[in-house]
C-alpha cells in the first residue's frame, strides 16, 4: 500500500512538473512582451525581465506613431471575411471529394502539395491578379488571398469530419428525394457543425497572424493589418522595442479573446474529428 501511494505521489509530481514546464514555456514570451511594453530604451538594452524604471509612455506613443486600432480592426475584418470565403469553398469541395468521389485522389494531393510549397511562390501571380481585379490594397482583396491560401488547411481539417459520417445517411436522404445540395445543407452541415466551427477558428487565427501577403498587397492605412504595423516601429537606425511591444500586446487581445471565448468549441470540434 505504501509503495502504491508513493508511486501515485511520484506520478502526480511528474505530471505537475511537466505541466508547470509547459506553462512557463508558453507564458514566458507573453510575460516578457508585456514587461517590455513598460520598459524604457535603456531597460530594453539591458535585457532584464522586469523593467527597472517602468513607464506608461510606450502605449500612447505607439498609438500616436502608428494607427494601431485601425490596423487591428483591419486584421479582424480580413480574418473574418477570409474565414467565410474559405468555408464557402472548402465545405462543398470536401463533401464532393469525400462523399461523391469527385477527384478523390487528385484533390487531396493537390491541396497538400500547394500547402507544402513556399507561399512566396504565389506572391507575384496573386499581385497581378489582384491588380487586374482592382482589389489591390483593399481589405476584400487581402481577405480573398487569405481565404484561398487557407483552403488546404480547411480541406484536411474537414476531411475527417465528413469521412466519419456514415454513407447510409447520404443514401437515405437521396432516396427521400433530396439532391446533393439539399443533402449537404440540411443533413450534413448540422452533423459536422463542430468541425466547421473549429476549422473557421483556425483559419481566422492563421489569417490574423499572416504577414507576407499583408505586407506585399497592402500599402495604405485603410487596409494594412496589425502584423504589418509592427514593422513600422523599426527606423533606419533605431527600433522602438517598447512601443512595438505595446502595440504587439494590444494586437494580441482580439485573437486571444476569440480563442478564449471559443476554446470549448475549438477543442471539442477537433477532438470529435479525431475520434473514429
Amino acid at each position: 500500500m505504501t509503495a502504491s501511494v508513493q508511486d501515485t505521489r511520484t506520478d502526480r509530481l511528474i505530471r505537475f512538473g511537466f505541466l508547470a514546464a509547459m506553462l512557463i514555456f508558453f507564458a514566458l514570451p507573453i510575460v516578457y512582451l508585456f514587461s517590455t511594453s513598460f520598459k524604457t530604451p535603456d531597460d530594453v538594452l539591458q535585457g532584464r525581465l522586469l523593467p527597472e524604471a517602468a513607464t506608461l509612455k510606450n502605449y500612447p506613443n505607439a498609438f500616436a506613431h502608428v494607427p494601431v486600432l485601425r490596423m487591428i480592426w483591419n486584421s479582424v475584418a480580413v480574418a473574418l471575411l477570409s474565414g467565410v470565403i474559405t468555408l464557402v469553398i472548402a465545405v462543398p469541395a470536401t463533401y464532393a471529394t469525400i462523399k461523391l468521389g469527385a477527384f478523390r485522389r487528385t484533390v487531396p494531393n493537390i491541396t497538400l502539395a500547394s500547402y507544402a510549397a513556399p507561399p512566396i511562390i504565389a506572391l507575384i501571380p496573386l499581385f497581378y491578379l489582384l491588380q487586374t481585379a482592382q482589389l489591390m490594397d483593399s481589405i476584400p482583396g487581402l481577405a480573398l488571398v487569405h481565404g484561398l491560401m487557407n483552403l488546404p488547411v480547411a480541406f484536411w481539417l474537414l476531411k475527417s469530419f465528413v469521412s466519419d459520417i456514415p454513407a447510409e445517411i447520404d443514401e437515405a436522404a437521396w432516396i427521400d428525394g433530396a439532391g446533393y445540395w439539399h443533402t449537404l445543407f440540411a443533413v450534413i452541415l448540422p452533423l459536422i457543425f463542430p468541425g466547421i466551427l473549429a476549422t473557421a477558428l483556425i483559419c481566422i487565427i492563421l489569417s490574423y497572424n499572416e504577414f507576407l501577403f499583408a505586407s506585399a498587397l497592402t500599402f495604405s492605412e485603410a487596409s494594412r493589418t496589425i502584423t504589418v504595423g509592427m514593422s513600422l516601429f523599426q527606423g533606419e537606425r533605431l527600433v522602438n522595442f517598447g512601443q512595438m511591444a505595446a502595440a504587439s500586446f494590444t494586437g494580441m487581445v482580439p485573437i486571444y479573446l476569440i480563442a478564449f471565448l471559443f476554446q470549448k468549441h475549438l477543442v471539442g470540434g477537433l477532438t470529435q474529428g479525431s475520434i473514429k
